[in-house]
């Protein structure tokens, strides 16, 4: 077998010299407030069990979709899906893609022509950021969270464009913050814009019965395209692409990531669907989150950790400089018998370190309290 080129194997040397060496972690035992799974769905025996009976009465047996849902993939589940999903959501229509990733890739890559302009929030995720690589379009970034600094670039842009398009977050996941996006909508619609929000983290935590900040603010009839991605807050996998049946017909002739895979398994499909039904049916579960991420701000506050970014998400991050000491706490945290992850650079900028808590509807308030008075004594 060849060997791996010099040149990037001294880039994985010199990432380990560094301490920033990626590995796989194995599973753990350990209190989780590291996984995204906030309803706790992902282990949710009605979940699993109504996927199973969902597949038996459709005399669904499939392992796998068998090609692209353009050639031989698109089985019924699928239609099922995306009409609760788009009933759910307060949309007209909703495409299902096989991850988050691959919706944002597949949207900005097509959707944002080259006489367009898109601005973007300088913290967006890596998938919107790689989509936008993949356009023809001219992009710009803005100061996160900063309404002002995205005004003044609606006013450089919006003339000269032939659309703008404002890509956001409603919750970000490395801060846990969220914009003022009922500012960001007015801006859109007074400069004529197109807004796409990214609804992964706000997915089962924000909403009547987790629909999301958009809907919880009132402003689904301002945004041209929300993504929503399931392997977060429905503890299972794939996403959807929300907007009018014009923008779905144009992302199944034009979206790359897309067209080009094999759709998602019978399976996985069901397995959505059900995620979906149960959140909504279960508002004890989103109602005990509520309560958790409340408990955490007001221990966090009670024992004077001023370390923490403001957040009413499930993401609490506790910012600690240098990769050393955030890791060492980390460690310890670990060890206590709470699974604490350290965030690091280059995955955040140097100076802005931080561990990462991520709140579930599954953890206990004896449990939060434990991790926050361990954090305490570690600083």
């Amino acid at each position: 077998m060849q060997q791996l080129p010099k040149s990037l194997q001294d880039k994985l040397e010199n990432r380990s010299k560094n301490g920033l060496l990626r590995e796989l972690p194995t599973s753990s035992s350990l209190i989780d407030f590291a996984s995204n799974d906030y309803l706790g769905l992902s282990k949710n025996k009605a979940v699993f069990t109504a996927a199973s009976e969902l597949l038996v009465s459709a005399n669904t047996i499939a392992n796998g979709a068998t090609g692209s849902r353009l050639i031989s993939g698109n089985h019924t589940l699928y239609t099922e899906a995306e009409d609760y999903i788009a009933q759910f959501h307060a949309a007209k229509s909703a495409l299902l893609f096989n991850s988050g990733y691959d919706a944002n890739v597949g949207f900005f890559s097509c959707v944002p022509q080259k006489s367009d302009v898109v601005l973007y929030d300088e913290l967006i995720h890596a998938s919107i950021r790689d989509g936008i690589r993949l356009s023809n379009a001219s992009a710009y970034k803005f100061e996160h969270n900063n309404v002002t600094a995205l005004k003044l670039l609606l006013e450089r842009h919006t003339n000269k464009a032939a659309e703008v398009y404002i890509a956001t977050e409603s919750v970000f996941s490395m801060d846990g913050d969220t914009p003022d996006l009922i500012a960001i909508a007015k801006l859109a619609k007074n400069y004529n814009c197109k807004l796409v929000i990214d609804e992964a983290h706000a997915l089962g935590v924000f909403g009547t019965k987790g629909e999301g900040l958009v809907q919880q603010l009132g402003i689904a009839g301002a945004v041209f395209a929300r993504i929503v991605t399931f392997g977060k807050g429905l503890g299972c996998h794939g996403a959807a692409i929300l907007g009018a049946k014009e923008l779905r017909s144009y992302l199944v002739n034009f979206a790359r990531s897309f067209i080009y895979t094999t759709g998602l398994p019978p399976h996985s499909v069901a397995t959505i669907l059900c995620a979906y039904k149960q959140m909504e049916s279960d508002n004890n579960n989103w109602e005990q989150l509520r309560a958790n991420i409340n408990h955490f701000i007001t221990t966090a506050k009670t024992l004077g950790l001023h370390q923490f970014i403001v957040s009413k998400s499930a993401i609490h991050c506790a910012v600690i400089p240098t990769n050393i000491k955030v890791k060492s706490i980390a460690q310890h945290l670990q060890k206590e018998g709470y699974n604490v992850k350290p965030i690091m650079s280059p995955t955040v900028a140097e100076g802005s370190e931080r561990l990462r808590f991520c709140l579930r509807s599954t953890v206990t308030f004896t449990e939060i309290e434990g991790v926050l008075h361990c954090l305490k004594a570690a600083l």
